[in-house]
């Protein structure tokens, strides 16, 4: 009779041991004859990261506009400049006797220049355009066509600023002189319409802006626009507005010259988007440049 032999502890822990151990040799990559080891293939520097896009190119873009923006105001400074001191030499002069007869082509020549004449006021063609403020207050601007002695010499006249209050003309009979009459005034040119201004509606009587040719037309007279002036005197002016009398306005440019606001902002814009985007491409981003092991098989 055989006797039972135990197995020993020991040697089965040393065979499962050395099972596992070639088993882990038998999936080596090393041992495969075609494996390339980090030697075959040195690490190489790689660029990793976000690249610029679009944004890039529009922030380029900026400072180039900005830059010619602020050169264009630039020239625009210089013609406003010699515009208001042609204009500003023609108000010096002596005023001239305005001729019977007006070439509207001829006009631009004679801008803001100082002129006078006579005649009736024609109080029964008046237009009001409005509303127009002064000082804060609404009213209306006074046109009333100037007939002069002869056939179609008739103009029209820009008397100047009334309150609201003064529409009807039978509140205000001391803003109606009657007979012969002396207008001393500047020859201006036709004025140009904006965009958000209404349309006038002459046959309802409602003029929002100052049509030379329309006006002309609706009263028979020359496209010819004289603003009537009166000296800056400021009593005379709360009288004349507490009467419901047209106050003038005075004989000065009166054009704006902000020229030189807009090259400071301009050129300041180009200057600070130029160094934003000399920081952006200057500066990389954080992840750029890594050092990354490359290899075919890791």
């Amino acid at each position: 009779m055989y006797a039972t032999q135990r197995a020993d502890p020991f040697s089965k822990n040393v065979t499962q041991y050395m099972v596992r151990a070639q088993r882990r040799l038998a999936h080596n990559p090393a041992d495969s004859p075609d494996f390339l080891s980090i030697v075959d293939h040195p690490p190489t520097l790689v660029k990793s990261g976000r690249r610029h896009g679009y944004g890039l190119i529009v922030l380029a873009i900026i400072p180039t506009t900005a830059f010619a923006l602020g050169t264009w105001q630039v020239f625009r400074l210089g013609w406003k400049t010699e515009l208001i001191a042609r204009f500003e030499d023609r108000l010096v002069r002596e005023p001239l006797p305005l001729p019977p007869q007006i070439d509207p082509a001829a006009i631009k020549d004679f801008d803001y220049r100082r002129v006078y004449t006579c005649g009736h006021l024609r109080h029964d063609q008046e237009m009001l355009i409005g509303p127009r403020m002064h000082d804060g207050k609404n009213g209306y601007l006074v046109i009333t066509p100037l007939e002069r002695e002869g056939s179609g010499t008739t103009v029209l006249v820009n008397r100047g600023w009334i309150p609201k209050k003064f529409r009807r003309q039978a509140d205000r009979e001391e803003g109606l002189p009657r007979g012969q009459v002396v207008v001393e005034g500047l020859l201006r040119e036709p004025w140009k319409k904006n965009m958000f201004t209404p349309d006038n509606k002459p046959e309802q009587g409602e003029y929002y802006f100052p049509d030379v040719q329309q006006m002309a037309m609706v009263t028979g007279s020359q496209p010819v626009w004289i603003e009537e002036t009166m000296e800056p005197n400021l009593l005379k002016a709360y009288d004349r507005e507490a009467k419901g009398i047209p106050i003038g306005r005075a004989a000065e440019v009166n054009l704006r010259n902000n020229h030189t606001q807009y090259i400071f902002t301009w050129y300041a814009l180009s200057a600070a988007t130029t160094i934003m985007l000399w920081m952006v491409v200057r500066k990389p981003p954080s992840d750029m440049a890594r050092r990354v092991r490359q290899n075919k098989e890791w």
